[in-house]
């Protein structure tokens, strides 16, 4: 294959990619503004405003094809796409593959979601979790990019050219030029003033991760939540994890942890109808928890099993969570009479 058709080829890998990802449900919906040039404003201005960085005219280069040659000159007028990262509240059932099948039309793509929303656990995405989605820069290399540089460029640190490799399937780090690299970035996010440029503009602000921003404080004040306990501070524990509870913006793995702190301190306050409701609670989000039964005293063990039992019985019966009988577990006249 000669070297023309060699970089026909790669430019339209490139081009169908982001095709794909355009394709696929939001690569950049609602995560892009367009700015008009005013006079007296450079990319490094603007930079600033939006990002409150002006070395983020990079950005602002790549997203809108400029060339850096001569400054990447701008002209009062030119309307500028300004991006940023995006963020995705987690449902049941979802998978870190799913999820960048959605973002980025590749679910190979899916390690740098993991990456981004710093989950080492090897596990699906927790339910409830709002996740950050590094936006997909458009990166038309010129004579001369590689990876490496790439890579120096957007993150400052050519070692990153391992994750852009990955993330657009190239073997590598020579780039022909024009082939087009996506740059996955997670950490574009608005600064205050761009978000009120925007809202300003648009009249609607833009998402600023305020759920995720909450959830990792509640993260934060779990293990608080378990010294109460450990130190016999049972009220406290239960005020605290009332608190937590009360926020509305947990996630499935964060309702668990505190439903269980919250049953051993109702059963410590002698509460065993709250404890067995606690683990009750904490049994619906996960079925098959269960209690270290040397660490655990007998009767809070009792009251794990009781409510273990009672969502079995219930199970049994055809009682849904919600506790209405199911239609299709009971029998027919007994069904319709229970619901």
């Amino acid at each position: 294959m000669s070297a023309r058709r060699v970089m026909f080829a790669a430019s339209l890998a490139g081009l169908l990619s982001c095709l794909g990802l355009m394709l696929h449900g939001g690569a950049h919906a609602d995560r892009n503004f367009t700015h008009v040039v005013r006079a007296g404003e450079t990319l490094a201005s603007i930079a600033q405003r939006y990002y409150g960085d002006p070395r983020r005219e990079n950005v602002l280069v790549a997203e809108n094809g400029l060339t850096t040659q001569g400054g990447a000159a701008i002209v009062v007028g030119m309307r500028l796409t300004v991006p940023w990262v995006s963020y995705h509240r987690v449902t049941a059932g979802e998978t870190w593959a799913r999820i960048a099948e959605q973002y980025y039309g590749d679910s190979r793509r899916a390690f740098v979601l993991v990456e981004a929303n710093q989950d080492s656990s090897g596990e699906q995405p927790d339910e409830g979790a709002e996740l950050v989605v590094p936006y997909p820069l458009r990166h038309v290399a010129a004579q001369g990019d590689n990876m490496p540089r790439l890579a120096k460029l957007y993150y400052g640190d050519s070692d990153e050219g391992r994750k852009l490799r990955r993330f657009n399937n190239i073997r590598g780090n020579r780039l022909d030029r024009g082939r087009i690299v996506l740059v996955p970035l997670g950490d574009l996010r608005l600064s205050d003033e761009g978000r009120r440029l925007v809202e300003a503009e648009t009249g609607r602000a833009p998402p600023a991760g305020a759920t995720r921003a909450l959830q990792q404080r509640i993260d934060a004040k779990l293990p608080n939540l378990s010294e109460h306990v450990r130190h016999g501070r049972y009220a406290e524990a239960v005020a605290l994890g009332n608190r937590l509870l009360g926020t509305g913006a947990l996630t499935g793995n964060q309702i668990v942890t505190i439903q269980r702190v919250l049953g051993t301190a109702y059963v410590a306050l002698g509460r065993a109808d709250l404890a067995q409701s606690a683990f009750r609670a904490a049994l619906d989000r996960q079925p098959d928890m269960v209690l270290d039964t040397l660490r655990t005293s007998p009767t809070v063990m009792a009251a794990f099993e009781s409510a273990k039992a009672a969502r079995e019985a219930d199970a049994d019966a055809g009682v849904t969570d919600a506790g209405v009988v199911d239609a299709g577990a009971a029998d027919g006249g007994d069904a319709g009479a229970g619901t």
